[in-house]
């Protein structure tokens, strides 16, 4: 009898395992596990992984406090704490990469010639027809007149102007020391140039008138042709009556031209007559001033600077004394009967 049991716990316990054999052969190479035939003591895994997330979590937090301690040091020894410190770090070096950008972009723009090319890109026939159109006053006023956007032509008459005071410079006989004479032209013909333009685009803007500032540049530019002209030849032919007439040709023609296209972008009388006027009364006296007071200024600033001048020091041969004859010769029997 007590056989008997034992069998059928042996058949049992056969039964229970002939079904995982029976699940591992229908699975098809695919094992199940049935938790509840298993025994208590299989749970020691579960433990020991939940010690190890334990320990896991432990050491986390041991490293977020060190790191936090870092960081509460950093931010006091930056006179701030924790998020404050880190938040001006970012705001320093936020401004200081928005500064470098701006640097190099403003570099990048001053170093970049293809910027300045669309300004310079002109035929010299073109050139020539804008020299010759410079002269040549255009009566239309009730529609705006073409003004060319360019820079070649103007900056090349603002050069050929300062040669020519040089060389006018020359002929009266100033004396050039020190390249100050080439500065001060370069100086006087950029500096009415540029100067001018710019006054003139104030009261345009303040008139309602519709120019640009290239469009002054180049207008103003290419009206110092009559200047040039004017200067070229009364520097060679010293006659103030020939000045005076060239004066109120040439000068005269390349003036009214200005003030005619700056009339047909004006509207209303008023604004007319302070924008035409002004340009007309500064442009024709540029030209009597570069004639007359120009070379005293200069010579009056070069006298300031270095002192007035003063010839270089010569050397002058002294007169030597006529010794007699007999002197020499006594002198000479003297030696003789010593030696």
């Amino acid at each position: 009898m007590s056989a008997l049991p034992g069998a059928g716990s042996k058949a049992g316990s056969t039964e229970s395992w002939g079904s995982f054999d029976e699940h591992l052969i229908q699975g098809g190479g695919s094992a199940v596990i049935d938790m509840e035939n298993m025994d208590d003591t299989s749970g020691s895994s579960f433990e020991d992984m939940g010690e190890m997330h334990q320990r896991m979590k432990e050491e986390e937090e041991v490293t977020e406090e060190a790191a936090a301690a870092e960081d509460g040091e950093d931010g006091e020894f930056l006179g701030m704490k924790g998020i404050k410190g880190q938040l001006g770090r970012q705001v320093a070096d936020e401004v200081w990469q928005a500064g470098k950008r701006q640097a190099s972009k403003a570099f990048n723009l001053y170093a970049n010639i293809d910027i300045l090319r669309p300004y310079f890109d002109v035929e010299p026939v073109q050139v020539r027809n804008r020299l010759l159109e410079s002269l040549i006053p255009v009566r239309m006023i009730n529609f705006p007149q073409k003004v060319a956007g360019e820079l070649y032509g103007p900056m090349m008459l603002v050069f050929t102007l300062v040669a020519i005071l040089l060389h006018g410079m020359k002929t009266s006989g100033t004396v050039i020391r020190e390249g100050t004479l080439m500065g001060t032209a370069i100086g006087t013909c950029f500096g009415y140039w540029l100067g001018v333009s710019s006054f003139i685009y104030f009261l345009a803007y303040l008139c309602n008138a519709q120019i640009t500032m290239l469009q002054m540049l180049s207008l103003l530019g290419y009206g110092l042709f009559g200047h040039c002209v004017v200067l070229l030849v009364t520097y060679n032919v010293h006659f103030h009556s020939l000045f005076y007439i060239l004066w109120l040709i040439i000068g005269g023609l390349s003036t009214i031209r200005m003030v005619a296209v700056l009339l047909s972008r004006t509207v209303g009388q008023t604004p007319r007559l302070i924008l035409c006027g002004t340009l007309a009364a500064l442009h024709m006296l540029f030209l009597l001033y570069l004639h007359f007071t120009y070379h005293k200024i200069v010579e009056g600033i070069l006298d300031t600077l270095e002192g007035p001048n003063i010839p270089p020091i010569q050397r002058v041969a002294r007169d030597v004394p006529v010794v007699s004859a007999n002197l020499v010769n006594v002198t000479l029997k003297a030696v003789g009967l010593a030696s």
